[in-house]
């Protein structure tokens, strides 16, 4: 195998491959990546056993061959060499070696067999559809904060994706919760998608995804079954098993009789809560609510570190209300908000809180209180 390349474009490959490999694992064909190189383009192959990534990039390629290499360190030998370079690899496979050579810049990497490499069983993908990757981006950019992180409830670990009925007709929706706070994001529902069925999307997954939506104008190939999803652009293809497990029932979570409103800048609320949470203590982080008339009150009081208080110009007519909330969670739903305006729907001060961005109903967080 041989083929030349250009810099920027192996390493735009070789990362995205890199980052899917586990750095601590048993089997050391798991660490490496495998490089395809036929036609005109190279294909870089990384897995780990739950998540496979594909990455085709264009090349000149003298002699096709495949053979598999350590993925980190191809990834920070190319990362070091200079901006520009054109990148020479090259493997005859009586050596077990794979060269690489830049300039004046040589190196020799240790190779294991490409048929040791595993690849992802393919599927038969019961729903196929094409979606903009902003809209992508949003439906799992504004949910991965409440992802929850606790193993012994798995089936939380990740976004549950499906189709749902919203106030305007069905919808798209993702929703993530870790019992203290849940998100859920609507978006027009493409037509193909309408027999999907849910699927728990994992954390790591949606993590490596998110490289995929970077570019606004592209259309992202979704494929979805009962046990794999798969997203897909022209030169990247992501597959990933889904989480084996029943998402609970949310629907039951979001209040729907929360009648006092609060409406307030969500970056100077945003700011507020940072700012007074300075001295709140580490384990608890608690910072209280206090709302009257046209006025909100922030404050904490951590008898060990001291006190803050900050007072806010805020939209609200209703009766006086004190409530406390974890200052981390506030500050993850109020980052969410695009719009100018956040809109926070109490009942009392033990009920779960609802918040949205303005009018707009299709982003839709919920946040548990703390007793402050």
């Amino acid at each position: 195998m041989k083929f030349s390349i250009e810099r920027g474009t192996l390493l735009k490959a070789v990362a995205q491959a890199q980052s899917v490999v586990e750095r601590r694992n048993t089997i050391p064909i798991l660490a490496n990546v495998l490089i395809e190189a036929e036609g005109a383009e190279v294909q870089f192959r990384a897995t780990d056993l739950d998540i496979e990534v594909v990455d085709k990039a264009p090349a000149v390629v003298e002699q096709a061959g495949a053979t598999t290499v350590s993925a980190v360190t191809l990834n920070e030998i190319v990362r070091k060499l200079p901006d520009g370079a054109l990148v020479t690899l090259s493997e005859d496979g009586a050596s077990g070696r794979l060269t690489i050579e830049a300039g004046r810049s040589n190196f020799s990497l240790a190779t294991l067999p490409r048929q040791d490499f595993p690849v992802m069983a393919s599927s038969e993908y019961a729903a196929n559809f094409a979606a903009p990757a902003p809209v992508l981006r949003r439906l799992f950019d504004k949910s991965k904060f409440a992802i929850s992180t606790e193993e012994t409830r798995y089936y939380l670990n990740g976004v549950y994706l499906h189709v749902s009925d919203g106030e305007d007709g069905r919808v798209l929706r993702a929703v993530a919760t870790d019992g203290h706070r849940l998100a859920r994001i609507d978006a027009p529902l493409p037509a193909e998608a309408a027999d999907m069925v849910g699927v728990i999307v994992p954390r790591k997954t949606v993590g490596e995804l998110r490289k995929l939506l970077d570019d606004d104008d592209m259309e992202i190939s979704v494929s979805v079954s009962e046990t794999k999803i798969r997203f897909a652009t022209p030169n990247i293809t992501l597959t990933s098993k889904v989480i084996d497990g029943t998402f609970p029932d949310y629907t039951r979570v979001i209040p729907t009789g929360n009648t006092r409103k609060l409406e307030v800048d969500a970056a100077e609320f945003a700011k507020a809560v940072d700012r007074v949470a300075t001295v709140s203590s580490e384990r608890s982080r608690a910072v209280k609510l206090s709302l009257s008339e046209d006025s909100l009150t922030l404050s904490v009081n951590a008898p060990d570190s001291g006190a803050a208080e900050e007072e806010l110009a805020v939209a609200y007519g209703d009766e006086r209300l004190e409530i406390g909330f974890n200052a981390k969670y506030l500050l993850e739903i109020a980052s969410q908000v695009d719009r100018e305006n956040a809109v926070f729907l109490f009942n009392s001060s033990g009920d779960p809180t609802l918040m949205r961005e303005g009018n707009d109903t299709s982003a839709v967080y919920v946040v548990m209180p703390m007793r402050v």
